[in-house]
């Protein structure tokens, strides 16, 4: 394949609509969507068999992408030339299963390729919407396995509150579960492993054993207050991602999005709210739509994100990049 900056320039991702038993018949109007058969309960962003929308590559598989030329998607010090980061939307019409992730070290003990450490931005919540991170001070793995036995384990959930644009942090090893009232972004590891502790009687799989074994009594897990810079507020800087929320004040170039470091690699552009468009040098500008999302490899050329002032408002724009080993400071 022939390298050129044009060949990387940024592209959009058509998203993939995935069923879930505790979704939503009628994504309207965060997406143009209504299921034929299942609801929907997740919109996958940056799944692997989602496939380019503009550019050279339209038509392509993004895991192809990333398979066949990493270096120009990852940039330097990747450590894998895997996708690094599942992102998805969660439309939740039910309560989720009560669950858990394995860390690193587990999920390699069981052949996997990575754990699942994620994040939630709260895009939208209803008046006293929850979501369960943790559990309660005192709870013992004994206690959890009653409570999975008896059906009484919401009874030691630790509940928190959220409101449109928190963000909480749920690293690996935290029970948690997501209540209907609340729409999320979620950014995680690229892995799709979970352990379901307890499914208020659905008739899916429990993984009780290796729940309990993935759990951890004390984690980090929790809201993460911003930190505001002088050009862009961090919503979270942790283990595997960056979350930024980057005001867009009619034009924003593509050298400001990287700040102060200069450093090229991949990171995505989403958008929470309103409509942006990327344009620049040698390549067809990219319309960005609400709840769409751009891909910008390592490699892409320069470029200038501009807000299209759509009905919605002003863009929202969420910039999210990979973290790896020695990238934090």
């Amino acid at each position: 394949m022939v390298e050129s900056s044009n060949l990387w320039a940024p592209f959009l991702i058509e998203p993939r609509f995935v069923a879930r038993v505790w979704g939503f018949r009628d994504l309207r109007p965060w997406y143009d969507r209504v299921a034929e058969g299942d609801p929907i309960g997740e919109v996958w962003l940056t799944g692997n068999d989602c496939t380019v929308a503009t550019g050279p590559h339209t038509g392509r598989r993004l895991g192809t992408l990333f398979g066949e030329a990493p270096a120009s998607m990852l940039g330097a010090g990747a450590p894998s030339a895997d996708s690094p980061l599942l992102i998805k939307t969660i439309f939740a019409r039910e309560k989720l299963s009560v669950q858990v992730h394995p860390d690193d070290a587990m999920a390699h003990k069981y052949g996997e390729p990575c754990g699942k450490t994620e994040c939630w931005l709260v895009l939208a919540a209803e008046p006293g919407a929850e979501v369960a991170v943790g559990m309660k001070p005192g709870t013992t793995l004994d206690r959890i396995r009653e409570g999975i036995r008896a059906g009484t384990l919401e009874a030691e959930l630790n509940m928190v509150s959220v409101a449109k644009g928190d963000m909480v942090f749920v690293d690996a090893g935290t029970v948690h579960a997501i209540w209907p009232g609340s729409i999320l972004l979620e950014t995680q590891q690229y892995s799709d492993v979970t352990y379901r502790m307890y499914d208020y009687g659905r008739p899916r799989e429990l993984h009780i054993e290796k729940s309990l074994e993935a759990t951890k009594l004390v984690t980090r897990a929790g809201k993460v207050a911003p930190k505001q810079l002088a050009d862009q507020t961090v919503l979270l800087d942790a283990e595997y991602f960056r979350i930024e929320r980057v005001p867009v004040d009619g034009s924003r170039t593509s050298e400001s999005l990287r700040g102060a470091s200069g450093e090229r690699s991949l990171s995505y552009l989403f958008a929470a709210a309103g409509a942006g468009r990327i344009s620049g040098e040698g390549f067809a500008p990219v319309d960005l739509p609400a709840r769409g999302i751009v891909a910008v490899p390592a490699a892409a050329p320069e470029f200038s994100v501009d807000d299209a002032g759509d009905a919605e408002g002003t863009l929202d724009l969420i910039r999210i990049t990979p973290n790896w080993p020695g990238r934090r400071a």
